[in-house]
């Protein structure tokens, strides 16, 4: 049988923020192994590290120690430059608060990140990505023409559209109502199913969580259990 491509590897991974005696331990020695296609949901409350945890293994914030090896990207050995370099292309971020351009349509906020990444087709492939998740008819509207789901919706399409191979999704419900935060999940899950990559997933929402192949719950900085959830790849054997 063959071994599953181990896309995220992170090793003794910490963070720790101010020194001497303001100095705070967010991670404490993370071992973690991400497989190729799999659904991972990091779950805890607030305050368990998991979102720094998501920041570290994206290359948006740096470990303090360990190693993180991220689509064969030695992360510890990349300058800001050289991280974001490896982002571009190979990892997409879906944010709770979107963080879409207020003065771009939809269309612009999903293809003008595609046109600066060199893609030639970027507009067409802008198009076929919002359509895909239901936004055909709105590609010339305003952000603050759009719902909160609708607006979920262009940052889940802008996030897929350069084919990573590692899909980051940080409380993509947070700021939606729960009926909302269903539809956007059944979305996030099919498109990631649909284009094959990885997804991990921050939540303290335990029923989102056991939609993921597997669940791997931290508190206080460190893992405190990983076991399967109910995804297509797990088997929801805790």
């Amino acid at each position: 049988m063959n071994q599953p491509h181990i896309v995220i590897e992170a090793r003794d991974v910490t963070l720790s923020l101010g020194k001497g005696s303001a100095r705070v331990d967010i991670l404490k020695g993370i071992h973690l192994d991400v497989a190729s296609g799999e659904s991972l949901a990091l779950l805890g409350p607030s305050g368990s590290g998991k979102s720094s945890l998501m920041a570290v293994l994206s290359g948006l914030e740096r470990a303090t120690g360990g190693s993180i090896r991220v689509a064969d990207a030695d992360f510890g050995a990349l300058d800001e430059d050289g991280l974001a370099l490896a982002r571009r292309g190979r990892i997409g971020i879906v944010l709770q608060a979107f963080h879409l351009l207020p003065t771009m349509t939809a269309i612009e906020n999903v293809a003008v990140p595609l046109e600066l990444d060199g893609v030639e087709d970027a507009f067409a492939r802008a198009e076929k990505e919002l359509t895909a998740v239901g936004l055909g008819h709105r590609l010339s509207h305003y952000p603050a023409q759009l719902s909160g789901g609708e607006q979920q919706r262009v940052a889940i399409a802008r996030a897929i559209a350069p084919r990573p191979a590692l899909l980051f999704a940080d409380e993509p419900t947070g700021n939606l109502d729960a009926a909302t935060g269903q539809s956007i999940m059944d979305l996030l899950f099919a498109r990631q199913r649909e284009t094959g990559a990885t997804l991990v997933m921050i939540t303290h929402d335990e029923a989102l969580s056991r939609r993921c192949d597997r669940i791997v719950t931290m508190r206080d900085g460190v893992v405190i259990s990983d076991h399967d959830g109910d995804g297509p790849n797990g088997d929801g054997r805790a």
